[in-house]
């Protein structure tokens, strides 16, 4: 994790920075093939049900190697090998290439030297945890709401994520900087998507009911992290068929207090049962946009 004084030092160039632009990139749709041989210095950095996140050395930059789980089914690493090709943008982590000569299909990857939102946020405060400002949290939410947006509106076809949560929020630059990953459960916005994607605390109820859904369920797990990030809880407890309970009878996280009573309003509006009364993130973008030069950051205020 990066130090308290360059995340609270680097915040500040951020949000005053007029030009975060893209880095340098392959054209849309083009997939690099790495030799395996060409990466050095392998370094386990995370495991989960969708396998193992390794940082090595690649042509003399530190980069993600993230392997694919399930090997038997290519198509799953070639999907999202192919989504994560097709998009480019300053807020989501960018695909190097894949590599299909090691001793497992594996994804290249842009490295987030500063690991997930959700371990900054879950990690106790009275050990190494980073205090934040209210500062913080807009920047991350405009970022985040930045890069939806252009997923929802790529053409020809938009993407929805389908599992937007902080595990798949990743910091960079003294925690400045956000970026989206995990592409795993995301797809083009078709008429019948009626598959159960996504992690329970953070999935829209019409996702659970099995129903067609559209690009919306993205804005309700939107809501879900925002109440978060404001106040570092976590969103739920018990296990996925109790929370699956809880979202489809109207349950939604406690209110929080001292919270602007615009955020309050648009928390609730994104986390809304019905489709059509969340807000979509054209609309997010615009009223994050337009608080954001009347927040003064603070080195006082911490992030609870």
């Amino acid at each position: 994790m990066c130090s308290p004084n360059d995340f609270q030092n680097k915040l500040e160039q951020f949000l005053l920075s007029p030009s975060r632009g893209l880095p340098s990139s392959p054209p849309r749709g083009f997939i690099n093939e790495i030799d395996y041989n060409e990466l050095t210095s392998f370094e386990i950095i995370g495991r989960g049900a969708y396998g193992t996140v390794q940082k090595a050395i690649w042509k003399n930059k530190m980069v993600a190697i993230k392997t694919i789980e399930n090997q038997n089914d290519p198509k799953e690493f070639k999907d999202e090998a192919k989504r994560l090709s097709m998009v480019q943008h300053k807020n989501i982590i960018q695909l190097y290439g894949t590599i299909v000569n090691g001793p497992k299909q594996c994804l290249v990857m842009e490295l987030a030297e500063c690991g997930s939102l959700y371990t900054l946020l879950h990690t106790p405060l009275d050990t190494e945890a980073i205090h934040y400002t209210f500062a913080h949290v807009l920047s991350w939410s405009l970022q985040c709401a930045e890069a939806v947006e252009y997923l929802h509106n790529i053409k020809p076809k938009p993407i929805i994520h389908r599992d937007l949560k902080p595990l798949n929020m990743l910091l960079m630059k003294s925690g400045t900087v956000l970026k989206i990953c995990d592409f795993g459960a995301a797809c083009h916005l078709h008429s019948d998507m009626t598959s159960n994607k996504g992690t329970p605390s953070w999935m829209a109820p019409e996702v659970f009911e099995g129903s067609r859904y559209g690009e919306k369920c993205d804005v309700y797990s939107f809501g879900i992290i925002l109440w978060e990030m404001l106040t570092r809880k976590k969103p739920f407890d018990g296990i996925p068929c109790q929370i699956m309970w809880k979202v489809m009878h109207g349950v939604r996280p406690a209110q929080i207090k001292g919270v602007p009573q615009c955020f309050e309003v648009l928390i609730k509006r994104c986390w809304e049962k019905e489709e059509k009364d969340r807000p979509a993130f054209v609309d997010i973008v615009k009223f994050l946009k337009k608080v954001l030069p009347h927040v003064k950051y603070s080195k006082k205020e911490d992030g609870k």
